[in-house]
């Protein structure tokens, strides 16, 4: 019996680690000195950032191709890519820009001074001789995927195909749970109090003026909307939710993560409220949308009792709008830093698509909300301990005595430490070390890497059954029928 699952599970091991491994670029060997010098300088960068443990884990790198890397959204234009010219470069462009970012935090986090500039000149370099090799360019596009986050070797191991069952029951449980407290009238707080926190103060703009910006930025050859600056900073303004808190304890109070002397785990300073904002996007039926995504960390999710599997140090949730083209929102959707408790709440604009699969967790939506006017904005309610979304309203000029401030999500990629020096908050296995959970030791066969640990974005699985990413670029395309006008 032990060798018949040895023969089964060689294979997938095997797979498992070669994903690992990045295969060296073929210019190692160039007889054009130039290309050969360049695949030198970048291998051992790489051996350096791997050695100091350092390497940064939010996009993927591409075997071969050690000036790109790839997230689901750009891996997602490599049909596109492959018939037009326009696109392809477009497609590199945006790869290499992503290597670039990266490479720019493992440098800084290595302490190595700034070679960056001879990534970019070395990368631009490499780029244009892969692109004018036929073979090579058709092998930079085959190559240019993201892993999932499962482990078919874990499922494997704990018999997924039989231990789904009962995690799914669980699953149907907990989602009838919550229903049930969304029908329910919101109870006031058992201890403590409920504090409101704001967006800065920003200037009004109109949704016409939000639509122009968003087709502005989407004028390029793979219409993506990639606003910047003023323009980026008004579309976040403008849709950025209020955040009602039940306050029992610090662990309540929202805050900016923080290397502090002596420890291995990064804390939250609670003395300024901060959400952390980046962009993101999604494809639907061949048209890019642009989302804006706010997350907030608590320092910790405390035990309810003792044993609780889900305490640890740590906590947050993450806001997701999806907008339409003229600006209005279509979906929003909510997770917790761990990929946990995925939940959706879509507009009138958003028709759900039932589930082909009744085995999988699909899609769900415990609220829906109605169509969000200009100067009207998303009121999250969280509750004390821990931090679950209990109830979502839609309002306009909501008091807020406290406001918080906007710091970017890439901050987290490189923070000072108190000694000198730089670290990511993530690991190179994008989790962050020391916010493990207790139920990592039950749920490991559904293939989750240390299931309940805070993760890197780019890195959230979001459904023990099943497989789902919180970034996956079609997940509201299958989901949702989308009105866009």
């Amino acid at each position: 019996m032990m060798l018949r699952w040895t023969a089964v599970l060689a294979p997938l091991l095997a797979a498992a680690c070669a994903s690992l491994e990045t295969a060296p670029s073929a210019h190692l060997e160039s007889a054009a000195a130039g290309l050969r010098e360049c695949a030198e300088w970048f291998r051992d960068l790489d051996a350096k950032v791997d050695a100091a443990g350092v390497r940064d884990a939010q996009e993927s790198r591409i075997a071969g191709y050690p000036y790109v890397r790839v997230n689901r959204l750009l891996a997602s234009f490599r049909e596109y890519a492959a018939r037009d010219e326009g696109a392809l470069q477009a497609l590199a462009d945006r790869m290499q820009a992503l290597d670039l970012a990266a490479r720019g935090h493992e440098i800084a986090n290595l302490g190595a001074g700034s070679p960056l500039e001879r990534a970019r000149e070395c990368g631009s370099r490499l780029r244009a001789a892969d692109l004018a090799d036929t073979r090579s360019r058709a092998m930079l596009l085959e190559r240019a995927a993201v892993p999932d986050d499962y482990s078919t070797a874990s499922r494997v191991l704990g018999l997924y195909a039989m231990t789904k069952w009962p995690f799914m029951a669980g699953v149907r449980n907990y989602q009838d749970s919550v229903r049930a407290a969304f029908r329910a009238e919101l109870a006031p707080p058992a201890s403590g109090s409920v504090r409101r926190y704001g967006p800065p103060g920003a200037p009004s703009v109109s949704r016409p003026a939000q639509a122009a910006m968003i087709e502005r930025a989407a004028a390029n050859a793979l219409g993506v909307p990639e606003p910047h600056g003023d323009a980026l900073d008004a579309l976040f303004a403008a849709h950025a939710p209020v955040f009602e808190i039940e306050a029992a304890g610090e662990y309540d109070i929202p805050g900016a993560l923080q290397w502090r002397p002596g420890e291995a785990l990064p804390g939250v300073s609670t003395a300024e409220p901060v959400v952390y904002r980046h962009a993101a996007w999604t494809r639907y039926r061949g048209r890019t949308l642009l989302q804006l995504v706010y997350t907030i960390w608590f320092p910790e999710r405390p035990p309810a009792a003792p044993g609780d599997l889900l305490a640890g140090q740590l906590d947050g949730v993450t806001w997701r709008v999806t907008l339409a083209p003229d600006g209005e929102p279509l979906v929003y959707d909510t997770m917790h830093p761990c990929g946990c408790f995925h939940m959706f709440f879509p507009t009138p604009r958003a028709a759900p698509v039932p589930a082909a699969d009744g085995a999988i967790e699909w899609m769900f939506s415990p609220q829906s909300l109605p169509r969000v006017a200009q100067g009207a904005r998303p009121v999250v309610r969280l509750a004390s301990r821990t931090h679950y979304v209990e109830r979502v309203t839609v309002a306009r000029d909501v008091d807020s005595p406290e406001r918080y401030a906007f710091r970017p999500y890439d901050e987290l990629r490189s923070l000072p430490r108190p000694g000198g020096g730089n670290a990511s908050v993530f690991g190179p296995d994008g989790l962050i070390a020391g916010s493990e959970r207790p139920e990592r030791f039950l749920f490991w066969p559904m293939g989750i890497e240390s299931a309940g640990a805070m993760r890197q974005w780019g890195r959230h699985a979001t459904a023990f059954v099943g497989r789902r990413h919180f970034d996956d670029a079609d997940l509201l395309e299958k989901r949702f029928v989308l009105d866009l006008r």
